[in-house]
């Protein structure tokens, strides 16, 4: 079950339908039949169970997102009981909407979920009441070592879809980041080591909608765009892929306890290092002095991007292209639904 927001695969912005359109293609080719709820432009050829219209994205981060995401577990439950007996497991990306309606429907079809969110406790406190219900899946290590209360049913990392081109073969010499603008992601500290080191950078991802990274946009990034700091709201396909391979580094001066990373990994696959500070489960993905550098400040951070021609850029990709594999991701995944299954997972209380 995907969320209600962007076709699967998106066009543009959507990391959760990234991670489900692979999964869903990687789940067939290990000779598995796959039914895909998704949204009304989502690709004909993973035979779409489409409820909803595919515009309902422009009210995520509205006073709607609610409403929107309780009208589509609505929907899609409604099709889950009818199609029960046809189902081995349910998997679920719709985050708390979704295990919600799983726990209290109690549909007779073991179920598992994807914790996509980081970690606080409130939402440790979510998934401790839910857990007896939902097979809990974790996106990284790190994630799960944030929740230690929480039983969780595994651990499966992210991944993106692995480039049909070969690694870079021309630094362009600038910087990247690639992420939502939000003071989480820290676009303010990434254009301060730019400055520093006198690289350009290039900015790309959608501003939040909220009204503190409006804010943010306009007081702290807007004003230091020029010739040499730029940033476009969204980027795709082959412009995303140039954008990345032509960087020296992305850089990720993260701001929050991330429990992944995608953008990251997009960048390492194509030969482009990343220099991230160490927090959330960037001390996870990045291999230091291999796909990039972790660091503690952005004195660090500018120290490292004049180190960046001690990083061997074929080693680099080859080792991101081995790690975060879709065949991986889905070999993890058929583990965990066989466990499910097996446990008739969820218990069901009587």
């Amino acid at each position: 079950m995907a969320p209600p927001w962007f076709p699967v695969p998106p066009v543009g912005y959507g990391g959760i339908e990234i991670v489900v359109d692979l999964l869903a293609r990687e789940l067939r080719v290990l000779g598995h039949q796959v039914t895909l709820f998704a949204v009304e432009g989502s690709d004909p050829g993973l035979d779409p169970v489409a409820l909803v219209p595919g515009d309902w994205g422009e009210d995520l981060g509205t006073p709607f997102q609610r409403v929107r995401e309780a009208h589509y577990e609505l929907l899609v439950n409604r099709e889950l009981d009818r199609r029960a007996g046809e189902l081995d497991v349910v998997h679920l990306h719709t985050e708390f909407a979704g295990m919600t309606a799983a726990t209290l429907l109690r549909l007779p079809i073991p179920c598992v979920a994807t914790i996509h969110c980081g970690m606080d406790e409130k939402v440790i406190g979510f998934l401790e009441a839910v857990q007896d219900e939902v097979g809990l899946v974790a996106i990284s290590q790190t994630q799960r070592s944030q929740a230690p209360s929480v039983r969780w049913a595994g651990a499966v990392l992210n991944a993106v879809p692995l480039p049909d081109r070969p690694v870079k073969a021309l630094d362009e010499g600038y910087l990247v980041q690639l992420a939502r603008v939000t003071p989480d992601k820290g676009q303010h500290l990434a254009i301060e080591v730019a400055e520093r080191v006198g690289m350009p950078l290039r900015l790309a991802g959608k501003v939040d909608r909220d009204a503190e990274s409006r804010s943010y946009f306009e007081q702290l990034i807007a004003p230091r765009l020029s010739r040499s700091i730029s940033w476009v709201e969204d980027i795709s396909g082959t412009e995303k892929a140039d954008f990345l391979a032509g960087a020296s580094a992305m850089l990720f001066p993260i701001q929050w306890e991330e429990p992944f990373g995608l953008a990251m990994i997009e960048a390492m696959l194509l030969g482009t290092p990343v220099i991230a500070f160490r927090r959330g489960a960037a001390g996870e993905l990045v291999e230091e002095g291999v796909t990039g550098f972790l660091v503690e400040s952005v004195d660090e951070m500018a120290e490292r991007v004049r180190d960046l021609g001690s990083i061997d850029t074929e080693a680099c990709a080859r080792h991101a292209r081995e790690r975060f594999s879709p065949s991986r991701m889905a070999a993890g995944y058929e583990t965990v639904y066989r466990q499910a299954m097996a446990a008739g997972h969820p218990p069901r209380r009587r």
